[in-house]
């Protein structure tokens, strides 16, 4: 089983989302931007944040919820 290689955390502290320039938290092998209007993720591919809009996800709005509940993030309505 392939275990998600974590982003370095000095390097997701300065990262933000392209598109809602809000932070990002990891999940596996997704970035999650933290905008709740957006709600995009990010994937990483061979341990490399693939940061262009185009290439990323829009989440269903359960799934953006989940992730920021357990990541500690208030989601603003």
């Amino acid at each position: 089983m392939e275990t998600a290689q974590r982003v370095d955390p000095e390097l997701l502290r300065i990262m933000v989302c392209p598109l809602a320039r809000t932070p990002l938290v990891q999940v596996g092998d997704w970035l999650y931007s933290t905008d709740a209007k957006t709600r995009r993720k990010y994937p990483i591919r061979d341990g490399i944040p693939i940061m262009l809009i185009d290439e990323s996800v829009v989440t269903e709005p359960a799934e953006f919820e989940s992730v920021m509940r357990d990541a500690g993030v208030p989601v603003g309505k």
